[in-house]
Order: structure tokens, then C-alpha cells, then sequence
């Protein structure tokens, strides 16, 4: 509890800070208050929850698993074949230089409004982080460990689970803790450009009404979602690695 007290009066000071600045203001459609953006909240509980909610929380869900696979078999394959990374790590790297907001469009152009188009953007944010951070787990090994299996006559593959899995396991966490955020921004930023249901769609849509707590109140609740989906992994985080406490 002592550790959270610091963080709590932050950000107690922060909600009334931006509670005054609002006031001040006193234009809701430019800056909603805290106290406003709960009460409007409230109000759209039932669409935002029922509706927006899981059509965001799908995309974010079905794009974070096909990130995980797809970069947790880039980077074992960057791994075991020199050849592969060379050619394939500049790639990688350079597909994070696309702006999402010029590709986004695109991806609606080619599969409509369906959930694919923003799938495939939340895709192209998520797996790199995964990639790039398991790969530099693998590498992270040891040498004299490895060469310690071998002196034991341990293969390639025997080094690869006994060693390297559990030395890239801290990694392959903190990489998917990282990119749950990214999913769920790129989720939001797909469903902005163009979708027909979703968190990122009704936000836009009460900017165009000029609902300044409506266009807040779906940001808060994605962000709680977010912060839940990162707890629940730090949980399975602690359980699996409790070997991180003993070292």
C-alpha cells in the first residue's frame, strides 16, 4: 500500500488540477472536466459497454494473438538463421516508418468496414515490439552457458528450449505489456478512419456533435480496458517467472 500512496496523490493532483483548468475555462465542448466526462460516462454506459466496447476490445484481442504468433515466429526464425535476420530485421524495422493514419484508409479501401481492415492495423503496430523484444531475449543468452551445454552434448534445439526460452520469457512479457497499449491505440485509430462501431467510432462521432465529455468518455474506458488487460498479464507474469525473485 505505501507504494501506491505516491502514485495516488499524483494523480489526485493531476484530476484536480485539470478539474480547475476546466472550470476556468468553462467550455465543455473544449475541455470537459473530470466530474463531466463521469457523468457523461454514466449516461452512454449501456451502447459503449454492450456495443462499442466488444466490437473494440475483438479487434484488439484478435490482432494482439495473431501479433504474438507472428512475431514470436519471426523471431525464433531471425534466431536460429543468421541469413533470415539480415535480410529480414531492416524490413521489420522499416515497416514501423509507415504513418498508420496514410495506410489506414487503404486497408478500409481494400476490406470495407469490416473488422479485417482494422485488424491488419493493429497488426502492423503490435508485432513489432514482440519481434524486435523476444529476439533480443534469445540473444540475450549467455555464450558461456550455451557452450557449457555443449560441452554436455546438447543440440542446437536442447539449447534453444532449456536456455533460451527461459531467458527470453522476461522479455516476451514485457513486450506484450507494451503492446497492449499500441493495440488498443491502433484499434481506436483504425475505427476513427473508418468503421461502423467501436470506441475510436464513437468518439468521432460526438466530436462531430461537438460532445466534448462524449468524446472523452470512450477514451476512459478504453483506457481502463487497457490497464486491466496489462494487470491481468502481469499476473500471469509473476506466476510463471517466480523464478525472477529467487535470482
Amino acid at each position: 500500500m505505501k507504494k501506491q500512496i505516491t502514485p495516488a496523490i499524483l494523480t489526485i493532483a493531476l484530476l484536480a488540477l485539470w478539474q480547475v483548468i476546466a472550470m476556468a475555462i468553462n467550455a465543455a465542448y473544449i475541455l470537459p472536466s473530470p466530474l463531466q466526462i463521469l457523468i457523461r460516462l454514466w449516461e452512454l454506459r449501456v451502447v459503449l459497454i454492450t456495443v462499442h466496447l466488444p466490437a473494440t476490445m475483438a479487434v484488439t484481442i484478435i490482432g494482439l494473438l495473431i501479433s504474438i504468433v507472428f512475431g514470436l515466429t519471426m523471431a525464433v526464425v531471425m534466431d536460429r538463421f543468421p541469413s533470415v535476420e539480415s535480410a529480414v530485421y531492416p524490413l521489420v524495422v522499416a515497416s514501423q516508418t509507415i504513418p498508420i493514419t496514410a495506410i489506414a484508409p487503404l486497408f478500409v479501401l481494400w476490406f470495407g468496414y469490416s473488422i479485417w481492415s482494422k485488424i491488419l492495423v493493429t497488426i502492423l503496430i503490435t508485432f513489432f515490439p514482440i519481434t524486435i523484444a523476444v529476439f533480443d531475449g534469445f540473444k540475450s543468452t549467455k555464450r558461456e552457458m550455451e557452450e557449457l551445454l555443449l560441452t554436455y552434448g546438447a543440440t542446437k534445439n536442447d539449447i534453444f528450449v532449456a536456455l533460451k526460452i527461459p531467458t527470453a520469457l522476461p522479455s516476451f512479457f514485457s513486450a506484450i505489456k507494451m503492446a497492449i497499449p499500441l493495440s488498443v491505440i491502433g484499434a481506436a485509430i483504425a475505427e476513427w478512419l473508418g468503421a461502423q462501431s467501436g470506441l475510436g467510432y464513437f468518439s468521432k462521432r460526438m466530436m462531430t456533435q461537438l460532445d466534448g465529455a462524449g468524446v472523452f468518455a470512450p477514451v476512459v474506458l478504453l483506457s481502463v480496458a487497457a490497464m486491466l488487460m496489462v494487470a491481468i498479464i502481469s499476473c500471469v507474469e509473476k506466476r510463471i517467472l517466480k523464478w525472477r525473485k529467487e535470482i
